[in-house]
């Protein structure tokens, strides 16, 4: 199949799999008499995990270990899953701070009852040296 067929097959444009070769993370492909690029099954496979676990906002750098490690199906699970367990630890770090964010955010929010910019708590708290809680 062409790139095309491919990028419409896995759901991703074909700059993104020009840029996955580029990088490595996906095999380069067979090149026909006429230059063109010929992609079998299996990279629809590849692509689909990669962008799957691109939703899963894992890093490439792991994606590529993560592809790498599929290539002895005897192997053990251990970096699998590390990498997963690193990653929900990375989330639930995001998650905390977004909290804190929010919370910032809203104290921000309420804390302004004026109408003129010149008594507006919201600026006045933003060019204080002291944290927003």
């Amino acid at each position: 199949m062409k790139i095309s067929e491919l990028a419409l097959a896995a759901q991703v444009s074909v700059k993104t799999i020009r840029y996955y070769e580029q990088i490595e993370l996906l095999c380069a492909p067979v090149r026909t008499d006429n230059g063109y690029r010929h992609y079998q099954q299996k990279d629809i496979e590849t692509l689909v995990f990669i962008r799957r676990c691109r939703e899963l906002n894992i890093a490439l750098d792991d994606i590529k270990r993560l592809v790498d490690t599929q290539q002895d199906p005897k192997s053990s699970c251990l970096l699998v899953d590390n990498i997963i367990a690193e990653q929900l630890a990375r989330i639930q770090q995001t998650q905390r701070e977004l909290a804190l964010l929010e919370q910032s955010l809203a104290t921000l929010a309420s804390c302004c009852k004026s109408h003129q910019i010149k008594d507006c708590s919201i600026l006045q708290s933003l060019k204080s040296p002291s944290v927003i809680t």
